[in-house]
């Protein structure tokens, strides 16, 4: 297979990248990027899946932006004050606020949108306990107040994780919670051209020439958004090998997420470069759907655990050690917060101990429906070594593969799996997304309020409450670890251990920003 890949490297076809000469802009104010998925959901507040969050920091902005140390900075805020009693926030809209069809950000765009995601995120809904009022001073003027202090206002308001706080037209944000936004206006520093828009081809977003960026510099994803090519192009190459051989040819300067296996072969290729984004390494994890028998039952959950070995997934998925380690830490190892309390039985396979969970839960052979995909590889590998573990103490197994949008869309089913819902998922998460016990979405047990597999319990929630209650950095460690063990307990998905996922990029084009997600503002060909 690797000789056929180096073969391709020089001697495939070129693809059909390119559009009508008519239309196209100079080569170099063109930036084509390989994405990890195809584009299929728009909505940013409706899906939390890193595609649709990559698409709604394109077109969208929110109130604050975390920077590379994930620390909150203003974004479309200019100025904002404090109570001394922490129970008053006052937000001042910075000038130049206009969404793509010409009209001016107001508050009354704000407040829906705020109020439309905190029904659907985790951060969100945490952050909707303390809310007594959100209401407008005028119109560049936003007063939340609180009914209790919580420091982590900001943190939250400029979350780029799980659902995202962006702010849309009143219109748009007036719709239901959880149905989706098909409309694509924001006041971000791209447009979303929709008349480009290929579903499974090509994905294409314009320079907003209205747009008026901060002037900080950036970092991470705040500062100024400086768009610096005409037009940023998603291509659709879900064949890594057709995707590595775009980026040797220069058909593609940035590929979002090279596989694994391909990376030694990428990194000799001249005038390629392979780096990582991030500062933490992202999660795996294997995610039960609990509405439904028999994931309901923790006692399944545990077995589910106890049958699955780090190791093979993370040697399945992403092959050399270098790029991943175990960890059975929801909050990440190497965070400030991975700790892995409560959770040693599980660094090591039991099969005796697994049937014997499975056999008290009165777990009797009913099929289980897995769903993934080969569009993203390591999904479809880990998913087939997901079927073997799991079989092995009995679990009757249905692995059922489509593509990624068909997968993204059935994970909002709630239905049992014999009326098109699903049972269990492989997928994974960014360090900053999971290593905060207020941001790691797959943690929120807050029942059908949080992330598909809606898991319940009141007590981990309790503990989770906790830690944002915290009043010091002693007093929120001994809770954090108290809602881990908890966690370890209750197992809301299986941690699969963590990996780092560099990107690769043309040395003709500068570097991406270090961020909790990628970005493509501030980035120039040469």
């Amino acid at each position: 297979m690797r000789q056929k890949i180096v073969q391709c490297f020089a001697l495939c076809a070129p693809l059909a990248l390119a559009m009508p000469a008519a239309a196209q802009p100079a080569a170099d104010r063109v930036l084509r990027v390989a994405p990890h998925a195809d584009l299929r959901n728009l909505d940013p507040v409706s899906a939390s899946i890193v595609i649709t969050r990559m698409h709604g920091l394109m077109i969208y902005e929110s109130l604050f932006a975390w920077d590379s140390k994930l620390i909150p900075r203003p974004q479309m805020v200019d100025r904002f004050e404090q109570s001394e009693d922490g129970l008053s926030w006052t937000f001042h809209l910075r000038d130049g606020l206009r969404f793509h069809d010409g009209q001016a950000v107001t508050t009354r765009d704000v407040i829906p949108s705020l109020n439309r995601w905190m029904a659907r995120d985790t951060l969100g809904g945490k952050l909707k306990e303390y809310v007594s009022s959100l209401e407008a001073a005028d119109e560049r003027t936003l007063v939340l107040r609180l009914h209790r202090p919580m420091g982590l206002v900001p943190f939250a308001l400029g979350s780029a994780v799980g659902y995202i706080p962006v702010v849309m037209r009143e219109a748009d944000a007036a719709t239901d919670p959880f149905k989706a936004v098909t409309t694509t206006i924001g006041s971000g520093p791209f447009r979303f051209n929709r008349g480009e828009w290929q579903p499974g081809a090509r994905v294409v977003y314009d320079r907003n020439p209205d747009y008026v960026p901060r002037r900080e510099p950036a970092d991470g994803l705040a500062g100024g958004r400086v768009v610096k090519v005409d037009r940023v192009e998603w291509h659709i190459l879900p064949d890594p090998a057709t995707a590595a051989a775009a980026l040797q040819t220069g058909e593609i300067d940035i590929w979002e997420q090279p596989a694994q296996d391909l990376i030694p072969s990428i990194e000799r290729a001249r005038g390629i470069q392979v780096q990582n984004y991030s500062s933490l390494p992202n999660q795996a994890l294997l995610r039960p759907n609990q509405l439904h028998r028999p994931f309901s039952d923790p006692r399944v959950r545990q077995a589910m655990a106890l049958l699955t070995d780090q190791g093979d997934f993370l040697a399945a998925g992403f092959g050399d050690e270098r790029f991943w380690k175990r960890c059975n830490s929801y909050f990440v190892c190497g965070s400030p917060n991975g700790t892995e309390a409560g959770a040693e039985r599980f660094g090591r396979t039991d099969v005796e101990a697994a049937k014997r969970l499975l056999a008290d839960a009165g777990y009797r052979g009913e099929k289980v429906v897995l769903i993934s995909t080969h569009e993203i590889p390591y999904m479809g590998r880990m998913a087939e070594v997901a079927a073997q573990s799991l079989a092995r103490g009995g679990i009757n197994v249905d692995l059922q593969f489509t593509d990624w949008g068909a997968v993204s869309t059935r994970l909002q089913n709630r239905e049992t799996n014999d009326k098109g819902g699903w049972d269990m998922f492989i997928t994974s998460a960014s360090g900053p997304t999971m290593q905060s016990p207020v941001t790691n979405i797959g943690t929120n047990m807050g029942c059908a309020r949080g992330w598909v597999g809606w898991p319940c319990d009141a007590e981990a929630e309790r503990l989770r409450a906790a830690v944002v209650d915290a009043r010091d950095d002693t007093a929120r460690a001994e809770a954090t670890e108290a809602l881990h063990r908890r966690l370890a307990e209750m197992q809301p998905y299986r941690v699969l251990g963590q990996y780092d996922q560099p990107y690769a990029r043309r040395a003709s084009v500068s570097p991406v920003l270090a961020a909790p997600i990628m970005v493509f503002w501030n980035v120039e060909k040469r």
